[in-house]
């Protein structure tokens, strides 16, 4: 059996290890690192909504299970969209995918902390060293990283990845942002008519959800809370500051687009320095194979669109690469 290796415990990493482990079963030992050093590295201070055309089977099983609903709640200011695609939210998170698919790898070892440094070609195989701990290997190596933290890698990835194919990835680029959640007790009332705002006339904020209102899991027994978003812009000047310091000023911005909004009883600020895709790979290939025996295969949404339904996408591209080489 082929020990393979996907690094990146995302959208798209989750996808591959469970097509790989319903479609391959007795072919492969399915390993998963991630660099977080929590369970499950999708931020929880997400706001944004699931936009995604309905026509791929995963959304069925998803809503099937209530780990996908329609959005029902108000909308304001949201921009006009294609009629075909649909708004969801995740009720529990983005990261209750990311967990559903890795429940449905059955037998993976998921491993947290393991941040990959270098790749060495080994016999017929990969040397994979991480910060801190013994270099491993394996038959096949998955990366669904960001970009840059593919360039990033040391060892033999950089003479096995050619001039057309660096430059294509050094072309990917991603917006950042800061997010900001303000949690409040149970007998708080956030009076507004919308459960989501996009601002436009505010240089800081962009994005605003009232999240158990948007989620649509309003409790009398949990407070409310509230998530913003910040704008590109403000994102790229903040990017290299502490998060003590920018807070503040995100605070500062909110009291102006929500002037009654009540104080907290608790504030969560975390910086995105990959927050969304705003330029993928060329022609959007879904995956780059870096080398095919052994294989070497890059994927993720910046090899399609940052979306989910690119997350797909990339992820059913990977594991077409995959199949053919077992």
């Amino acid at each position: 059996m082929s020990r393979v290796l996907i690094v990146g415990a995302g959208l798209t990493g989750s996808l591959c290890a469970c097509l790989l482990r319903r479609e391959l079963p007795n072919k492969v030992n399915i390993v998963v690192w991630d660099k977080c050093r929590g369970n499950v590295c999708c931020p929880n201070l997400e706001a944004f909504l699931i936009n995604c055309t309905p026509f791929y089977s995963f959304y069925e099983e998803l809503l099937a299970q209530d780990i996908l609903k329609p959005l029902v709640a108000p909308v304001e200011g949201m921009m006009l969209k294609e009629e075909e695609i649909v708004n969801y939210v995740t009720p529990h998170g983005v990261s209750s995918i990311v967990k559903h698919y890795l429940k449905e790898s059955a037998g993976a070892e998921v491993l947290y902390d393991r941040h990959v440094t270098h790749i060495h070609r080994k016999d017929t195989g990969w040397e994979v060293c991480r910060k801190g701990g013994t270099p491993e290997r394996f038959d096949i190596v998955v990366l669904t990283m960001p970009v840059p933290q593919i360039l990033q890698l040391q060892g033999d990835v950089e003479s096995w990845m050619g001039e057309n194919q660096r430059r294509m990835l050094e072309a990917v680029s991603y917006s950042s942002r800061y997010a900001l959640g303000l949690f409040y007790k149970a007998v708080t009332r956030i009076d507004v008519p919308w459960a989501v705002k996009y601002v436009s006339n505010n240089p800081c904020i962009r994005f605003i959800a009232i999240d158990d209102k948007k989620r649509n899991l309003a409790s009398k027994n949990c407070g409310p809370s509230v998530v913003v978003h910040t704008s590109v812009p403000f994102g790229i000047q903040h990017l290299e500051e502490e998060k003590d310091a920018v807070q503040p000023i995100i605070l500062e911005e909110l009291k102006k687009v929500m002037p009654d909004l009540p104080p907290p009883d608790s504030i969560k600020c975390q910086k995105g320095r990959y927050s969304q895709v705003t330029r993928s790979v060329a022609d959007c290939p879904g995956q780059m194979t870096l080398h095919s025996q052994p294989l070497l295969v890059c994927g993720g949404d910046g090899f399609t669109h940052s979306n989910f339904d690119g997350c797909i996408e990339s992820a059913l591209k990977v594991f077409e690469v995959l199949k053919s080489s077992l």
